[in-house]
């Protein structure tokens, strides 16, 4: 069962670094384990690079162990230094409260949780969610000092890659603030070590020194505590990262034109908050990844078998133009965020959008659908006596630079409005409106524009 975890993961590439391998392969063998991984509330979402950590717990939890999603309540309050180029700006205490609580909901979807107790006798890998400022925050100076830093040597801090590149930079710098932050993710290790029995921390690649940071520091506490009995076993703390994501051609991966890609939806129609992305948008997302992306991205995203993406890869040697490896990709990590019938629905408004036929798409699906679309707020008192030229309408967009141009693009029969065709003597009135506050122009077969109407 437990090197059933470490093997899949080294069939899907997804091992960077660990400690003792073969100790801890045969420490997963004894039974069921604990792991954590720890989770940045900078904001009141995830991002897909975050996924990364998410799927690594799911893929523990069905190898039979018990995973621990880590909120970093505490932590947040400091900021982590590593992959930053200059401080953070640092969260006021109640933001930092509200964002924990609003990315417990992507956990709530996904995880088979359990209180945040010792497990249940008779689940006993439900996973957990636990929030580190339960405990970082009735630590006192004194005794982080006295407990914690005593086990620290600045020599070996300030070796570590976010430090020295900071320090390096005498216009970035480092912060006490900052510079103290790895000692308290090594003290999370050892508290849930201590509390929760884990012992195994997960995390990616630039997350190596925390990690090891932590182990260290459960193998000193226990030397100098009552564990420390002559004979005694050293404690069981392991540590594995994950290699960063990144995308074939070298852009950024998780951004889009429009922004990151989240893990929460927009509340409704009308939440603007930058931190949101639609079932919708989230669906595209992955339909679009490149060829060259597309097997790491299905063996790092979903939970299909090393076997199943095989044969996916298969099927896209032999029909390149079909794109079945990107349908199963959007697919699978859409019913795993949003589940399989708001899937359906993204994928029904992504062939209403490629075919123009939209006129029967329910509202919240074409809100969705829309959401991402260039838009233009119009009032509706235009479209009263005989409606307003298509003509006029179109200039109006961005889908043309001027009126002559929109006047050819209509002759030449390259725009529709809701989907049917129109030419320069058509018009748009009051009737035209979908689910009476939304008017859809298209040029051509993807440039779109949306005009909403009050």
């Amino acid at each position: 069962m437990a090197t059933d975890f470490l093997a899949d993961l080294t069939a899907r590439g997804l091992i960077h670094q660990q400690t003792d391998e073969p100790a801890l392969r045969a420490h997963l063998a004894g039974g069921v384990r604990s792991a954590y991984v720890g989770f940045d509330p900078t904001a009141d979402s995830l991002t897909i690079g975050n996924l990364v950590g998410i799927m690594a717990l799911l893929r523990w939890q069905r190898a039979g162990h018990r995973p621990i999603a880590l909120m970093g309540g505490g932590t947040g309050l400091i900021g982590d230094p590593s992959g930053k180029s200059a401080e953070r700006q640092l969260l006021t205490p109640e933001r930092v409260a509200a964002n924990v609580d609003s990315i417990k909901t992507i956990f709530d979807r996904l995880l088979d949780q359990t209180p945040p107790h010792p497990p249940h006798p008779g689940r006993p890998n439900a996973g957990t969610i636990v929030n580190n400022i339960d405990w970082l925050g009735s630590l006192s100076y004194l005794d982080a000092l006295r407990d914690i830093g005593k086990h620290f040597s600045v020599n070996q801090m300030i070796q570590r890659d976010s430090v020295r590149d900071r320090l390096n930079n005498r216009e970035q710098g480092i912060s006490y603030t900052e510079f103290s932050y790895m000692l308290l993710q090594a003290y999370d290790f050892a508290h849930l070590h201590r509390h929760q029995g884990v012992t195994l921390q997960m995390g990616g690649s630039d997350q190596w020194g925390n990690i090891v940071s932590g182990s260290d520091l459960i193998r000193r506490l226990a030397r100098g505590g009552q564990e420390a009995a002559e004979g005694a076993e050293a404690p069981a703390a392991f540590g594995l990262t994950w290699p960063l994501v990144t995308k074939t051609d070298g852009t950024k991966f998780g951004k889009t034109e429009s922004g990151a890609i989240w893990l929460t939806a927009p509340r409704g129609p009308g939440d603007q908050s930058p931190a949101r992305t639609s079932a919708y948008a989230y669906y595209q997302f992955w339909l679009n990844a490149a060829d060259a992306d597309a097997e790491r991205f299905l063996k790092t995203f979903t939970l299909l078998s090393t076997d199943e993406i095989a044969g996916l890869m298969a099927e896209q040697a032999a029909n390149p133009g079909g794109r079945p490896a990107q349908r199963a990709l959007a697919r699978a990590a859409t019913d795993l965020l949003h589940g399989e019938a708001v899937r359906t629905q993204a994928e029904q408004a992504a062939a209403a959008l490629f075919s123009g036929e939209i006129a029967g798409l329910a509202l919240d699906t074409l809100t969705e659908v829309f959401a991402a679309l260039p838009t233009t707020e119009h009032a509706k008192a235009g479209l009263g006596g005989d409606g307003l030229s298509v003509l006029d309408l179109l200039a109006q967009t961005p889908l043309v630079q001027s009126k002559g141009q929109a006047k050819q693009a209509l002759q030449e029969g390259s725009v529709s409005v809701n989907g049917r065709k129109v030419g320069p003597a058509d018009r748009v009135g009051v009737g035209d409106l979908l689910h009476g506050q939304i008017i859809a122009l298209r040029r051509g077969k993807k440039s779109w524009h949306i005009t909403r109407w009050a």
